[in-house]
């Protein structure tokens, strides 16, 4: 009697609302397996999608995939955007429009954001400060987990990814919209991330367990872009960085 009085108690329990949250989504790799990792241990209700585009150029900040591209994804995976549009690409203008961006998701009760980062310190600490000021949480799903571990585990899942952007420091030309497979780590120099967690180099995640479809693209044109200005906390890179090396990608699927 007391068992089944138990069950009753607890099927008339009222069921915790699974928390509302912002996904910080570049596009890459470690974006989309950190996405899967919420989505299939239901660990958020993920809103929204947060991406920082250049408003001139139309591409995602610092990968340089074009928007297009960007809703491609957003598609393929079901979940709607939260553009940050900028222009002038220094911090000031883009802790403001991001801050305009999350109060307004605020109003619709989600307090929290997160991201994919896994071993930068100072770029947690950043995040965690800005978010604070908003009071809203930030959420690090794949922090101190071994990057050698994730990127194995990410090809085994069977996510698929191409380089986009590469920086000098660490790689030329020939590295750039190159698929990442285990052929790909296995040449990786030992000062290299196997991630690319230090700004080594970025990429565009296009097929795998997230996706309903695949996202149909072709690789255009490789271009080298000088760093002209100061590296800030949202791009960690190095000293002997002289600037960064991308490939066009270009969408061929038929409108949204």
């Amino acid at each position: 009697m007391a068992a089944a009085i138990a069950l009753m108690d607890l099927k008339n329990k009222p069921m915790t609302p699974t928390p509302k949250a912002i996904f910080s989504w570049s596009g890459g790799k470690d974006s989309a397996y950190c996405l899967h990792k919420v989505l299939s241990e239901k660990l958020y209700d993920v809103c929204y999608l947060l991406t920082t585009i250049n408003a001139t150029h139309q591409r995602v900040s610092m990968h340089g995939v074009r928007e297009t591209l960007l809703e491609q994804q957003a598609k393929a995976i079901g979940i709607p955007l939260l553009k940050v549009y900028v222009t002038e690409g220094t911090n000031a203008e883009y802790e403001t429009q991001m801050a305009t961006t999350l109060l307004k998701a605020k109003q619709e009760g989600i307090n929290n954001v997160i991201f994919g980062d896994i071993f930068l310190e100072d770029l947690r600490l950043y995040r965690e400060e800005k978010l604070a000021i908003l009071s809203m949480q930030a959420i690090f799903p794949l922090w101190k987990l071994n990057t050698h571990w994730l990127i194995a585990d990410f090809i085994a899942k069977g996510f698929k990814t191409i380089t986009c952007c590469v920086n000098d420091a660490y790689f030329d030309e020939n590295s750039v919209g190159t698929e990442i497979n285990p052929q790909f780590i296995a040449t990786l120099a030992h000062t290299i991330d196997p991630c690319g967690e230090n700004g080594e180099y970025h990429s565009f995640c296009y097929a795998g367990p997230l996706f309903k479809t695949a996202i149909p693209f072709i690789t255009g044109d490789k271009i080298y872009r000088p760093l002209t200005i100061s590296t800030d906390k949202v791009c960690s890179s190095t000293a002997s960085t002289k600037g960064f090396w991308f490939c066009d990608l270009i969408n061929v699927a038929k409108p949204i």
